[in-house]
């Protein structure tokens, strides 16, 4: 049986990525990957990050969507105070690794940003198996992913985190794992209502997780 390999929160840290995968001694061949969103924002390498995405989606990899991929599409496509909005939650240090030159929420003007915007519209919001449910934010509880607003699946927190009671495993990103626990622990977190958070929080300072399934092993890096 392959491997379920999840990760979540990249946030344009490339270099902990490419560690993580190397720890995790991925195989496209054998593994399956699963990336639960917000692969843009705050951290410094947002286009190598959507970059090495793509590459990892042509081997088989499952590229799910987040929010803050979410925010960039809204910009992309000029909706009102979504431009600012981005910028404000982490959006200019994406622009600049484009053209470090930019100012504000001046888009960029070159072919990958427009391409990496199509790369995300076609990510899907979840992903589910027999055993779980793979989403960005969490689900919400009594209603089937497929039949949940979007939005929810990408946003959603305190309602999920303390609501849910499906059959289902949920492995979710979004809120970081030291928010969930209240406490500076960047490990994967595991719900007493079959949710596992696997955001450490890698941008702020913390770790970039990955959580190998059914074996509920854990691998993570951070930061020299």
């Amino acid at each position: 049986m392959k491997r379920l390999l999840a990760i979540s929160d990249i946030h344009g840290e490339l270099e902990l990525f490419n560690e993580l995968l190397e720890r995790i001694e991925y195989d496209a061949a054998v593994d399956q990957l699963i990336l639960l969103g917000d692969y843009v924002d705050r951290g410094p390498d947002s286009k190598e990050v959507l970059e090495r995405v793509i590459e990892l989606k042509r081997q088989g990899a499952i590229i799910l969507r987040g929010n803050h991929d979410q925010m960039m599409l809204e910009a992309a496509a000029e909706k009102p105070c979504a431009k600012e909005n981005w910028v404000r939650n982490g959006g200019l240090a994406t622009l600049h690794s484009y053209d470090p030159s930019i100012q504000n929420t001046t888009l960029p003007v070159n072919g990958i940003f427009g391409g990496h915007v199509e790369f995300i519209k076609e990510m899907d919001y979840y992903h589910e198996t027999d055993d779980y449910i793979f989403v960005h934010a969490g689900v919400q509880p009594g209603v089937s992913p497929h039949e949940t607003d979007p939005y929810l699946l990408l946003w959603i927190r305190q309602e999920f985190h303390t609501g849910y009671s499906g059959n289902k495993t949920v492995i979710f990103g979004h809120t970081p794992t030291f928010v969930l626990r209240g406490t500076e622990n960047y490990d994967v977190y595991f719900g007493d209502n079959q949710i596992i958070g696997i955001d450490g929080g890698a941008v702020y300072g913390g770790q970039l997780n990955c959580l190998e399934l059914p074996s509920k092993k854990l691998y993570s890096v951070r930061k020299s």
